[in-house]
């Protein structure tokens, strides 16, 4: 059987397999994660279980431990983390055209929703639109528990690293703070650290690459913190519209620890307190971006394109886009090449072995509270998410087929009622 890569770092583009053309390596990536940015619905940590079983289980083009690797980092980092996991798979897939399409492919269906809905394409009303949006919540629960059985199979398995996916667990769910989910990562790395170092094996495997040189990296950290405090010393000086939409975009992406949904108060304070936009508006666009597939990032191409400042329509919402994402993508693309060097070294081996273990508790905890806990109200939600596990894990039902069939079995009872 042949292993599964691993990661590794290099100086060179990634060659196409078996002689493939670069170019359609990377149209191949782009249809992969517009596949998803159509059918990725539940939110980042969703969005995790079906990167999982795309690239993971279905096309191989990377191992369990290479996706928890990345994942760590991910989480690790500021900004949004499965767009940074899809960019990093593009990127060692088929270099920064790579991650350039992985990003666009997952990015641009719902940013095109998005701002229809802020040109008034209205929001899904009504009793069975409803029941559908709730059939895909319980998509969400069924794709992520897929993910959960599949990595901790691999990445959980013996007492010590059981102890430390439980350890996360607690700490996720006992521990209000947007801080809970550093904790876990370095509570589990540190234990790591202690319980494997003895056993730690000098062999990482064959390897996927992720081609980012180390004047690349210091260059996107450079831009990174440049573009953080630019745009306010600029501030002092002169007043552009522009610069402070854009610092007011950067700087909320550049700060969001912990998922998506910790942007909403940055993001709120930076538009709704100097009246870019109302309230309601802003409530009313983020439930809207809450029930479309893909990240939830994209809520920035409604504001940009409804703000109350200039420039706005589709050319504010570009700039939001761009804006949001682009520090998550630097600091990341920053990291990568010190994150390969240091993860060949046994001490550093030891410790991802247990920050891995920790990562399936996060997404264990995450599965709970809140995807269980806001979607499942009932006896028959908890029947069609058993339904949708089993078509998953047992019949290895293609995902987007279960993205189809729970929430019409929804829509059917809803009719039936």
């Amino acid at each position: 059987m042949n292993e599964i890569p691993s990661l590794e770092t290099c100086s060179d583009p990634p060659s196409a397999p078996l002689g493939q053309p670069r170019h359609q390596f990377t149209a191949d990536v782009f249809r992969a994660f517009l596949r998803l940015g159509v059918s990725c619905f539940g939110g980042p940590i969703a969005h995790i279980g079906y990167f999982h079983h795309e690239f993971v289980t279905r096309r191989k083009w990377l191992g369990e431990a290479a996706f928890a690797d990345l994942l760590a980092l991910c989480q690790f980092l500021p900004g949004p983390t499965s767009s940074q996991l899809g960019f990093s798979i593009g990127l060692a897939r088929a270099g920064y055209r790579g991650g350039l399409a992985a990003w666009m492919g997952f990015t641009l269906p719902s940013a095109i929703v998005m701002v229809l809905f802020a040109y008034g394409a209205g929001a899904a009303t009504g009793p069975y639109a409803q029941a559908l949006l709730h059939g895909l919540k319980l998509v969400a629960v069924a794709i992520v528990a897929q993910a959960v059985w599949g990595m901790a199979r691999t990445l959980s398995r013996g007492w010590a690293r059981a102890s430390i996916t439980l350890g996360s667990i607690l700490i996720a769910l006992l521990t209000h703070s947007t801080w809970a989910q550093l904790t876990a990562i370095i509570s589990g790395a540190a234990a790591g650290w202690l319980v494997f170092r003895p056993t730690a094996s000098a062999d990482i495997g064959s390897s996927v690459r992720i081609c980012v040189s180390r004047h690349v990296a210091a260059g996107c950290l450079a831009t990174f913190l440049g573009l953080l405090s630019l745009p306010a010393l600029l501030g002092q000086f002169v007043s552009s519209p522009g610069v402070e939409l854009f610092n007011a975009f950067y700087r909320s992406g550049a700060l969001v620890f912990g998922g998506g949904h910790i942007v909403l108060p940055l993001l709120q304070q930076a538009f709704v307190t100097p009246g870019w936009v109302t309230n309601d508006v802003f409530l009313s666009g983020y439930g809207a971006a809450q029930a479309l597939p893909g990240p939830l990032f994209t809520f920035a191409a409604y504001l940009g394109a409804i703000a109350h400042t200039t420039p706005r329509g589709i050319t504010g919402a570009a700039l939001g886009l761009v804006s949001i994402f682009l520090p998550g993508m630097l600091i990341l693309l920053g990291a990568l090449p010190y994150w390969q060097a240091l993860r060949r070294e046994p001490i550093t081996r030891a410790m991802m072995s247990g920050a891995s273990a920790a990562v399936v508790g996060l997404l264990a905890a995450a599965l709970y509270r809140p995807l269980w806990v806001t979607s499942v109200t009932g006896t028959t939600d908890l029947g069609l998410v058993v339904a949708g596990f089993a078509l998953l894990v047992a019949w290895r039902t293609p995902p987007l087929l279960v993205v189809a069939a729970i929430p019409a079995a929804e829509l059917g009872l809803k009719m039936l009622a």
